[in-house]
């Protein structure tokens, strides 16, 4: 299949793009920068310029493909509404476009973005073989620059690696070379209408992973207070105490996908993490 996908020299689209690739599949990346052409070119990709406010382009970039990963998000925390609304425009795109069509539309889930979500599950109803992935909180491995990259350096700012009360709270994790064949097997054979769990690691205690941190650091490793939580992790702080456990069983089972990668804390011991 010709797939067409934005955000294919991100983090997790990159890695996408190559399990698309190296599966036969061939790859159409959306970018709007020279340096993301040459990227895609190096990757065995074909180039589509262009960017998420360039709707005409997206649809060009849909009506030459036979199915559609949409990747693409702008992380701008200091105006976070603008890029849902940003986002769902593109989404009602591609969805005007694949209508009837009977092909594949696969997106992410984003923090506060049901509207999105729904308006991806709506298209099942008309004729589009649309699903959304729902990844973990923390996707990590090479190149990772989410949650784990931001806990260690407040351990190193702070002069230590915390978890908050007893650390018993847990974190899903997964590796993004597992999220990058779940969204191809997902392309290849989700049905319409489906909510894929994008997890690996069902729940690792926070205590956990701060000890790994704490030893790669050579730092104490320490229990906080739920009332210290927000002056020592800041903007992670309403995330570090959460219990946020979940199963992908069911999304395993349906598309006979098995994460194979190195799990969080794992990986976070091999040592990649923690060079400057």
């Amino acid at each position: 299949m010709r797939i067409f996908v934005t955000g294919a020299t991100g983090y997790i689209g990159s890695a996408v793009v190559h399990e698309l690739i190296n599966a036969g599949h061939k790859v159409t990346g959306l970018t709007r920068s020279n340096k993301g052409a040459a990227l895609l070119t190096e990757a065995g990709a074909d180039v589509h310029r262009g960017d998420l406010r360039d709707l005409d382009s997206i649809r060009n970039g849909v009506a030459a493909a036979d199915g559609v990963i949409h990747l693409a998000f702008n992380h701008d925390f200091s105006d976070f509404a603008a890029s849902l609304t940003t986002d769902i425009a593109v989404i009602e795109t591609i969805g005007e476009a694949l209508k009837g069509s009977g092909k594949p539309f696969l997106t992410t889930a984003h923090a506060n973005g049901t509207a999105s979500d729904n308006a991806v599950m709506a298209l099942a109803k008309h004729g589009v073989r649309a699903s959304v992935v729902s990844l973990a909180p923390s996707v990590h491995g090479n190149g990772d620059k989410g949650f784990v990259p931001n806990l260690i350096n407040i351990a190193r700012n702070k002069g230590v690696s915390a978890y908050v009360g007893d650390g018993s709270n847990r974190w899903t994790a997964i590796h993004r070379l597992d999220a990058a064949h779940l969204y191809r097997l997902a392309l290849e054979k989700a049905p319409a209408g489906t909510l894929l769990d994008g997890v690996a690691d069902e729940g690792v205690p926070f205590r956990d992973i701060a000890t790994v941190i704490g030893k790669q650091l050579n730092l104490p490793i320490i229990s906080i207070s739920q009332e210290e939580t927000a002056e020592h992790f800041g903007f992670l702080g309403s995330l570090a105490a959460l219990d946020i456990p979940r199963s992908s069983t069911q999304t395993q089972e349906l598309l006979d996908w098995q994460p194979v990668q190195p799990n969080l804390l794992s990986d976070l011991e091999q040592g990649h993490y923690f060079k400057r």
